[in-house]
C-alpha cells in the first residue's frame, strides 16, 4: 500500500505509464497537421483528411484491444503487446521525419505506416489501461478506486498540457538537417512512449491480473444476431413476442437479453453524437491551421489547460448554484447544452476566419492571372499596363507594389504589354500568361537599359528551371550578383560563400516574402519585400472559440461518460463504453468527407459544421425528452427477488410432492 494507506503502490506505475503515453500521443498529435502542411507540402484539406482518418482509425480500434484482452490475453498483456507495436509505430514515424532518408515517397510511406501502428497501439490499450487500474483495488475500496479514476483523468490531462507546449517548441526552436526538426520533435514523444513501456514493465511483480473471462461485446453480438435470424425464421409460425429481443429466450437467458434492451436504449441516444466530435476534434486540424496564418504560434494546448480550469468551476460553484435555483440539469440536458457551446465555438471560429482570409491572397479566378512586380533596377521605375489603372505610384528600388494585383488574360494565348519607364526612358514588354496562375516579373538594369524577366510566382510553383534562369540573368549584372526566394521563418543558407546564416528577422505570420541579397563591399546584405501583408488578427481572438469547445467538452463529454457508466449493467459497461469510443471516430470520419468532398471556403464550413450540430441538437432533445432514466442496481434486486421467489416456489413444490408422498405410504389418501 502506498503511505499506509488503502492504495496498492501498483497503481503508481499505472498513472505514471498514463502520463507518459498521453505525453506521448498528444505530442505526436499536436504536429501531425503542420507536418502534413510544411514537410510533406500536402494542402489543407488533404491534410485534414488524413489527420481525421489517423483520429478515426484511434477510436476504432479499442473494440479490437478490448476482444484480444478479454477474449484471449488479459489486460496486463495487451498492454505490454501493443505498447511494443505503439513505441515502433513512434520510431518509424520518427524515422520518416528525417530528411536525408529517402525522397519524399519515403517519408510519406514512414509517416502511413507509423501512423497506422500508433492507431492500433494507442487504441488497442486504450480500454485496458483505466480498467487494469480499477482491478488492483478490493472490492472494500470503492471510495478509493472512484478517487484513483479523478487521478488517473487529470494524469492524461496533464500529459496532454505538457506535450503541446513542449513538442512545438521542439519544432520549431530546434533547428536539424537544415531546418525545422520534426525528427527531434517526434522523436522526444517516441522516447516517452519508451518510459511509459519500461514503468509499466517495472510494476508487474505488483499487479494484480485477472484471467480472461469471455467477452461480452462478443456475447451481445451474438445474442442480438441469434433474435434476428430467429424471428426471421420463425416470426410466421410462432405468436407475435412483446420485444425483438425476446426472440432469443430460447437459447439466452432473461436477464442478460433485458440487460442488452437496456444497453439499446443508450446505444441509440449516441446516433446523432458523432456530429459533436466532428466539431471538437477540429482543434487539431483546421483550427491549427487558422492559428498558423495568425500573427503569434498556435494555441492548441488551450484547451487541454482550460479543461483542468473548468472541471472544479462547474463542479463547485455552476452545477450547485443551478441546482440552487431548482432548475432540473438531468445529464441529457446537460449533453445538450454542450452541443450548443460547441456550436457556438464554431461560430465564433467563422468570425475569426473572416478576418483572416482578408490578407490571404484569392487564387486568380477564370480569364484572370496575379502578377507581382520586384524592381531590382537601380532607381525608381514606373510601370504602365494599357487599359488598367494599376501601379499609379512609383515603385522604389529594391521594393515591390504593397499586394498583388489581378489582371485578366488578354484574347486567346496572346501576351500582356506593359510600359516601363526608368530615368524618363520608356520600354516596352509583352510577356506570354496563362488564367488562373501568378506570376512575377523582375525588372532589372543592363548597360543603363530596364531589362524585364517573367517568372513563375513562387506561392504557385516555382520549377526548377525558371529558378536557374532567374538567378542566371541576375548575375549578368554587377548590381545584383545574386537573389534568394525564401520562403522560411528562419536563417537562411545561401550557396555564395561570403553568405552564410543570414538573420532575417522577425517575420510575422500569414506574410510572403522576398529577399534579395545584394553585395555591399563585400558583405552580402539582404534586403526584405513584402509580397502579401502580414496578418494583423492577433491569437487571442481564438481564446473565445477554445473557451466555448471546452465548456461544451465539460458539459458533453464527461457528463457523457457518467451517464454511460449509470445507465449501463454491470457487466455491460464495456459495451457502451465502446459505443462512446466508436461515436468519436464517425465523428472523425464526417470531417473526413466533408474536407474532401464539400469543397468549401473555410470560414463556410465552419459555418456549415456549426448548423449542422445545431439541428442534431435539436433531434437529440427530442430524443432526450422521450428516454426514461433507469437504475441498473434495480434490475439486480429484481433478479434476485425473482431467483429467490422462483428457489422458494421449487421448495414449496419440492416439499409438496415429498408430503403427498408420505400420506400415500401411509394409506391416508387415495389421489396421486
Amino acid at each position: 500500500m502506498v503511505c499506509g494507506t488503502n492504495y496498492p503502490l501498483s497503481i503508481c506505475f499505472i498513472v505514471v505509464n498514463e502520463f507518459c503515453e498521453r505525453f506521448s500521443y498528444y505530442g505526436m498529435k499536436a504536429l501531425l497537421t503542420l507536418y502534413f502542411l510544411t514537410y510533406l507540402h500536402w494542402d489543407k484539406d488533404l491534410s485534414t483528411a488524413i489527420y481525421h482518418a489517423f483520429s478515426s482509425l484511434c477510436y476504432f480500434t479499442p473494440i479490437l484491444g478490448a476482444i484480444i484482452a478479454d477474449s484471449w490475453l488479459g489486460k496486463y498483456k495487451t498492454i505490454i503487446y501493443l505498447s511494443i507495436v505503439y513505441v515502433i509505430g513512434h520510431v518509424v514515424k520518427s524515422v520518416g521525419a528525417i530528411p536525408t532518408v529517402g525522397n519524399t515517397d519515403v517519408h510519406i510511406a514512414l509517416s502511413m505506416v507509423g501512423l497506422i501502428l500508433i492507431a492500433f497501439g494507442t487504441g488497442g490499450i486504450k480500454p485496458c489501461v483505466a480498467a487494469f487500474g480499477g482491478d488492483q483495488f478490493d472490492e472494500e475500496h470503492t471510495s478509493e478506486r472512484q478517487k484513483f479514476f479523478s487521478i488517473f483523468y487529470m494524469s492524461i490531462n496533464a500529459g496532454s498540457l505538457l506535450s503541446t507546449v513542449i513538442t512545438p517548441i521542439l519544432r520549431s526552436d530546434v533547428q536539424c538537417f537544415g531546418g525545422d526538426c520534426y525528427a527531434l520533435a517526434f522523436g522526444v514523444p517516441a522516447a516517452l512512449m519508451i518510459v511509459a513501456l519500461v514503468v509499466f514493465i517495472s510494476g508487474s511483480s505488483l499487479y494484480k491480473r485477472s484471467p480472461p473471462e469471455g467477452n461480452i461485446l462478443l456475447e451481445v453480438c451474438s445474442c442480438i444476431g441469434f433474435a434476428i435470424r430467429n424471428r426471421w425464421q420463425r416470426a410466421k409460425y410462432d405468436p407475435p413476442r412483446k420485444h425483438w429481443l425476446d426472440w432469443a429466450e430460447e437459447k439466452y437467458s432473461k436477464r442478460l437479453i433485458q440487460e442488452i434492451k437496456m444497453v439499446l436504449r443508450v446505444l441509440v441516444l449516441y446516433i446523432p453524437l458523432p456530429m459533436f466530435w466532428a466539431l471538437f476534434d477540429q482543434q487539431g486540424s483546421r483550427w491549427t491551421i487558422q492559428a498558423a496564418r495568425m500573427n503569434m504560434a498556435f494555441v492548441s494546448m488551450l484547451n487541454a489547460l482550460l479543461i483542468l480550469v473548468f472541471v472544479p468551476i462547474f463542479d463547485l460553484i455552476i452545477y450547485p448554484l443551478v441546482g440552487f435555483c431548482r432548475i432540473n440539469i438531468t445529464p441529457l440536458r446537460k449533453m445538450a447544452a454542450g452541443m450548443i457551446f460547441a456550436a457556438l465555438a464554431f461560430g465564433a471560429a467563422t468570425l475569426v476566419e473572416v478576418n483572416v482570409v482578408k490578407t490571404v491572397v484569392d487564387p486568380a479566378p477564370e480569364g484572370s492571372y496575379l502578377m507581382q512586380v520586384y524592381n531590382l533596377a537601380g532607381g525608381n521605375v514606373t510601370v504602365k499596363i494599357p487599359g488598367s489603372g494599376l501601379f499609379p505610384e512609383q515603385i522604389p528600388h529594391l521594393q515591390d507594389p504593397p499586394e498583388y494585383v489581378t489582371l485578366p488574360v488578354v484574347g486567346s494565348g496572346q501576351g500582356q504589354t506593359i510600359d516601363v519607364t526608368l530615368n524618363g526612358k520608356t520600354s516596352e514588354f509583352q510577356y506570354p500568361v496563362e488564367q488562373q496562375k501568378a506570376y512575377s516579373i523582375i525588372l532589372y538594369s543592363d548597360t543603363g537599359a530596364v531589362k524585364c524577366e517573367l517568372v513563375g510566382d513562387p506561392q504557385t510553383a516555382l520549377n526548377s528551371t525558371e529558378y536557374s534562369r532567374l538567378v542566371k540573368v541576375l548575375r549578368r549584372t554587377s548590381s545584383v550578383p545574386f537573389v534568394c526566394l525564401c520562403f522560411r521563418y528562419s536563417n537562411v543558407n545561401c550557396s555564395l560563400q561570403a553568405c552564410s546564416n543570414l538573420n532575417l528577422g522577425l517575420l510575422d505570420f500569414g506574410g510572403s516574402y522576398t529577399f534579395v541579397l545584394m553585395e555591399e563591399s563585400g558583405t552580402i546584405v539582404p534586403y526584405k519585400m513584402e509580397d502579401v501583408k502580414a496578418n494583423d488578427v492577433h491569437i487571442a481572438w481564438q481564446i473565445p472559440q477554445y473557451a466555448l469547445i471546452t465548456m461544451g467538452e465539460v458539459l458533453f463529454s464527461i457528463t457523457g461518460l457518467e451517464f454511460s457508466y449509470s445507465q449501463a449493467p454491470a457487466n455491460m459497461k464495456s459495451v457502451l463504453q465502446g459505443g462512446w469510443l466508436l461515436t468519436v471516430a464517425f465523428g472523425n470520419v464526417i470531417v473526413l468527407i466533408v474536407a474532401e468532398g464539400a469543397g468549401l471556403e473555410q470560414w463556410k464550413e465552419f459555418l456549415l459544421f456549426a448548423c449542422l450540430l445545431l439541428g442534431v441538437f435539436i433531434i437529440f432533445s427530442i430524443m432526450a425528452h422521450f428516454y426514461t432514466y433507469v437504475d441498473p442496481e434495480q434490475l439486480d434486486k429484481v433478479y434476485m427477488m425473482n431467483s429467490s421467489k422462483e428457489e422458494d416456489d421449487h421448495d414449496d413444490k419440492k416439499n409438496k410432492k415429498s408430503n403427498d408422498i408420505h400420506l400415500v405410504k401411509a394409506g391416508q389418501g387415495t389421489r396421486l
